[in-house]
């Protein structure tokens, strides 16, 4: 557990991260007694991380039963913590499927609004984004820079609101294929929305980010079934 968190963060984190991966499963008790003692901290920094689960919908409380573990359909899967949890702790293809999924929902959508409402800003902090994109070691930040300011070029309020399920499916991504240690040049696909944008051109943003998608899931399922992508 991370003491940069603080222990009731790190507490939270860890216990969060149990479920996640199955080490707890659905429908088994947490004792609050037995996670004081095996963790080292006191009972109302338990108490008050299966407070933050619960708000989660990780756990629930039932008087003369405990804390119960529930089942992952009723967590808070939008929830950034579940999202970032499921992603660094063995992320599988159901999960990596879900949110290419939300993906191809949200981001054409957002590009075709971004086409016609960038301000000039918007347009500088893209830019700035894919410049960085160049340098490898920079290469998955400056990826999740720039999805993260062509939402924020649609200027839609609650379509900000997913930008932590755009920015997770997008760092499981990145973490993929370049953890793998591929070089993909993905940068003229970057491009080619910006330059969209930047005209104006709502129909080709939206057909850019549609090509970008693809090429990102060709990538994950090359890493994932072992072949080099393309």
């Amino acid at each position: 557990m991370s003491v940069f968190r603080g222990i009731h963060g790190a507490v939270v984190a860890h216990l969060g991260e149990l479920i996640v991966r199955g080490d707890v499963a659905p429908g088994a008790v947490l004792d609050p007694v037995r996670l004081e003692n095996e963790l080292g901290v006191s009972r109302t920094v338990v108490r008050e991380a299966l407070r933050v689960l619960a708000a989660k919908g990780m756990v629930d409380a039932r008087p003369k039963r405990g804390t119960l573990v529930r089942p992952r359909e009723e967590w808070a899967l939008l929830d950034a913590d579940v999202l970032r949890w499921q992603a660094q702790n063995g992320a599988d293809d159901a999960f990596l499927s879900d949110l290419a999924e939300v993906r191809e929902i949200v981001e054409p959508a957002g590009a075709r609004l971004a086409a016609r409402r960038r301000t000039d800003a918007d347009l500088a902090a893209l830019g700035d984004a894919l410049t960085r994109m160049t340098d490898p070691d920079a290469v998955v930040e400056a990826d999740l820079a720039f999805h993260r300011a062509l939402l924020a070029a649609a200027h839609n309020a609650l379509l900000r609101q997913l930008e932590e399920v755009i920015a997770t499916g997008l760092r499981a991504r990145d973490l993929l294929v370049h953890g793998d240690g591929s070089r993909d040049d993905s940068v003229p696909a970057h491009r080619a929305v910006l330059d969209a944008v930047t005209r104006g051109d709502a129909d080709g943003a939206e057909s850019a980010v549609r090509e970008l998608l693809a090429r990102a899931d060709r990538d994950v399922r090359a890493i994932t079934s072992g072949k080099e992508p393309e």
